[in-house]
């Protein structure tokens, strides 16, 4: 890839999509005085807008570069995991909302305090932290990986670069800004989106038919092995794996329940789900068919690749060599966009955690202004520390960046999502045995990585600790399995052990179903 093919037109659109930020950000950076303004954007944002942040927060650079580098390298198998969120979303969505809007502040790990104590706080909010630094992580070296072709800069150069724009759009807006820029980036993304599949459609040889006859020939369609097997990849593994995502994250990821918070109402937060949720799936399925499009394109005479090239850095290399001027810029402000409408949700997201659930917590003396000060502290932290770990995938860029971030995310669950559901749907779950839960799923955890992650290079690559034929040898995705299943059935079990917990039922889903009848009555 070559920066001279950007044009004057590019370097302008690039410009505009930056000074575009900056000013939503200068704008509402004047209200910027109180928590609640700064993390729920004071509750008054429209739903429309709401969903189009959710979809915007959703749709990162990852999904702009990893989801056609895996169209390009397999078929669609790890489009699953999104497609299964709509489903599960349909069933608990209506209950789940007006639940976190009435029993919690701001945190969405309040709500497993009140259900199970301060540890079960402590533990899904340290969850949530890992889980993020290593999403953003992966935003910043993707977003670099593309520009720096574009700049002649090395990578960790560029990631320094984006790093040191974000921080500074992300502190002076908060989450209004936050919402309303991501409404601008989520449509530039999906426009971005659309254009380059246009232009890849219409510059392959035999067009879509053409397309779609040499991926399926070449086993890029398709969401197969569709046989039952819990080692390899399979079908199976990723309806599993994306069930649990789901719950996960719109049951207990701040950065979406931080969303219910900003509407206006309990319908409206419901409805800005459901929209945000809806038009994603679709979002990813358009970008992981451009991956899908260029293998057909390059495998029937469209260019030539470099050998050895990466598949993640496949659709950057056709944005650079095969768009004509003008639609550069346009595509790679949208990639820019993409990372920023994740970043900035992210590190909202994550100060808002640590100001509520810590700082909050051990200093609940402190004045508006200290907290502002902490939350505005941890943005710069925590997005440095994220750049950091994008300094981790520089080094990793072969192993393709989805798959790197979907095993983190499994192994970084920690069976919240089994806490989460033993605190809607059972009534007999208590403080005690979801502690012991919780250590049963740690220590699986633990188990399952050391015992299967190789360590060193070449032919030394060994593991940490190898038991044989005791090691867990399932595929990684199923730890985002397991860890909630374990957490929920021993603590389910254990929670046998001891009485009972009182003055619930505001916090489970039969306490909601007996209030709704009871509203009917009346």
């Amino acid at each position: 890839m070559d920066s001279s093919n950007l044009q004057l037109w590019d370097y302008l659109i690039i410009g505009v999509s930056l000074i575009i930020p900056i000013v939503v950000s200068l704008k509402f950076s004047r209200n910027q005085n109180s928590i609640k303004k700064f993390f729920k954007a004071g509750g008054s944002v429209p739903a429309w807008a709401v969903g189009m942040s959710i979809l915007a927060t959703l749709i990162s650079s990852i999904t702009f570069l990893a989801y056609p580098g895996e169209g390009y390298s397999s078929n669609w198998i790890l489009l699953l995991q999104g497609m299964m969120v709509p489903l599960v979303l349909l069933f608990f969505i209506g209950f789940v909302v007006p639940l976190y809007r009435n029993v919690i502040k701001l945190s969405a790990y309040e709500y497993f305090e009140q259900r199970f104590g301060f540890l079960a706080r402590l533990y899904s909010s340290l969850g949530f932290f890992l889980a993020h630094f290593s999403k953003m992580g992966t935003v910043f070296f993707l977003i670099a990986l593309a520009f720096s072709k574009m700049t002649g800069f090395n990578t960790t150069e560029m990631i320094w670069i984006v790093g040191f724009v974000v921080l500074f759009i992300t502190l002076i807006g908060g989450m209004e800004a936050v919402i309303w820029m991501d409404v601008i980036q989520g449509f530039t993304l999906i426009a971005g989106g659309i254009i380059v599949l246009i232009i890849v459609v219409l510059t392959t040889n035999g067009g879509l038919p053409a397309i779609w006859t040499t991926a399926y020939e070449n086993g890029r369609t398709g969401f197969g092995p569709y046989k039952i097997d819990f080692v390899q990849l399979t079908f199976v593994v990723m309806v599993l794996n994306g069930i649990f995502y789901a719950i996960q994250k719109y049951g207990t990821d701040q950065t979406i329940v931080q969303r219910y918070l900003t509407a206006r109402s309990d319908k409206k937060a419901i409805k800005a789900s459901l929209m945000g949720v809806l038009l994603c799936v679709p979002v990813w399925a358009l970008f992981m068919f451009v991956g899908t499009a260029l293998f057909a394109y390059y495998k029937l005479g469209g260019g030539v690749l470099p050998p050895d090239i990466d598949p993640d850095a496949v659709f950057p290399h056709f944005i650079m060599t095969r768009l004509p001027t003008g639609v550069i810029g346009i595509v790679l402000a949208a990639l820019l966009a993409a990372a920023i409408s994740s970043l900035d949700s992210d590190l909202n997201c994550l100060s808002a955690i640590f100001t509520e659930d810590y700082y909050v917590r051990f200093k609940p003396a402190s004045t508006e202004q200290q907290r502002m000060f902490v939350s505005k502290l941890v943005v710069v932290l925590a997005g440095l520390a994220s750049v950091f770990v994008a300094m981790y995938y520089v080094k990793k860029e072969g192993e393709g960046v989805l798959g790197i971030i979907f095993t983190l995310y499994s192994i970084f669950s920690g069976g919240i999502a089994g806490m989460f559901l033993l605190g809607i749907f059972t009534k007999k779950a208590n403080r005690q045995g979801v502690y012991i839960g919780i250590g049963a799923s740690i220590v699986f955890t633990a188990y399952a990585v050391i015992t299967s992650t190789p360590l060193g290079t070449g032919n030394e690559r060994h593991l940490l600790i190898d038991l044989g034929r005791y090691n867990f040898t399932h595929h990684k995705f199923m730890l985002g399995v397991y860890s909630h299943i374990v957490l929920f059935a021993v603590g389910y079990i254990a929670s046998l052990l001891f009485k009972s917990p009182e003055n619930i039922d505001n916090l489970t889903y039969s306490g909601w179903l007996e209030n709704k009848k009871n509203m009917k009555q009346y």
